[in-house]
């Protein structure tokens, strides 16, 4: 699409001069449109710091913006539980939750829509029908999907009040001291880094319980609880310890990834009250083979047999 504008004002920067012709427009989304070369005047491209004249024709080629519509896509589904007002999918790693920015295909939601057709909850924003919760594309594991808003509501409520049993499994780097751990450290974006998260004071409150299951090479074989569920919270939380999980491309990119396309974070365990009949639930989900592999390149003993925790004690014992 091509946008004309005419300018009102000499002698001022140019990107000034569009943007106050412009007030549907930002100066830094005119400033892009200069850098990329898609800005002309009489045939001939412009930049920011060059000045205007009155009365100056402007042509922007503006580019398509992107489709976004959710579609469905026929993907198969990895379905742990199913019945009318909610599901529990086993994500594999690699897989985006929800269409956003680079990923407007290929995501859980495109498999769902084309699975149940209408029959999805309308979700908290318009491009995550049905989604509960997220887990990180290179996350695998279980996740909740809600059929009806009801349930939608209703789970969200479980999720708020951390009536949801989420626990994961995990490989980091480094050893332990002890045998299990309390985090509580608050988390927030990263305002260096919009892609990431850290630990800082003015963050929201997050926990995580820790046991470490077996001392690996070099590294350690976690399980890990949630009592709140923010946003890389395992992944941040781990880092901030001294522990990050392995083959973390945004929270330990320069370290050895022993051949993981993405962290080594697999969500294992579910419980949670059926928001409909009440009935108390439980899944679990067995470690892909990706995960195992890796054990098997540290040297953990396969033989050996971990049970399931039935319970994580208080933060008061790890003391």
């Amino acid at each position: 699409m091509i946008l004309e504008v005419q300018v009102n004002e000499s002698g001022i920067r140019l990107d000034k001069a569009i943007a106050d012709s412009l007030k549907d427009y930002s100066r830094s989304q005119v400033q892009q449109w200069l850098k990329s070369g898609l800005v002309t005047s009489d045939g001939a491209k412009v930049k920011a710091s060059d000045k205007s004249y009155k009365g100056q024709r402007i042509s922007i080629d503006l580019p398509e913006a992107p489709d976004l519509t959710l579609r469905a896509e026929p993907i198969e589904l990895d379905i742990v539980y199913e019945d009318e007002h909610l599901m529990v999918i086993n994500k594999p790693q690699g897989m985006v939750v929800h269409p956003g920015a680079g990923h407007h295909s290929g995501t859980l939601v495109n498999a769902l829509l084309y699975h149940n057709q209408d029959d999805l909850s309308d979700g908290y924003e318009a491009d995550r029908p049905g989604i509960v919760h997220r887990l990180d594309k290179d996350t695998s594991g279980l996740l909740l999907v809600a059929k009806t808003n009801l349930a939608h509501r209703r789970l969200g409520a479980q999720l708020q009040k951390h009536e949801i049993v989420r626990i994961y499994e995990a490989i980091v780097y480094g050893h332990f001291g002890e045998k299990a751990g309390f985090i509580d450290a608050p988390i927030a974006r990263d305002k260096q880094n919009r892609q990431r998260m850290q630990v800082a004071p003015d963050g929201r409150q997050a926990r995580t319980h820790f046991r470490l299951l077996e001392s690996l090479k070099g590294s350690s074989y976690i399980r890990v609880k949630l009592e709140t569920g923010r946003t890389h919270q395992i992944r941040v939380h781990m880092k901030f310890i001294d522990h990050p999980v392995l083959a973390d491309p945004i929270y330990a990119p320069n370290r050895e990834s022993f051949g993981l396309k993405g962290q080594c974070l697999h969500a294992g365990e579910i419980a949670f009250t059926h928001p409909i009949t009440g009935e108390k639930l439980h899944f679990e989900a067995a470690l892909p083979e990706w995960f195992t592999g890796a054990l098997a390149k540290l040297g953990y003993d396969e033989s050996q047999e971990i049970a399931w925790p039935a319970d994580w004690p208080d933060e008061t014992d790890y003391e």
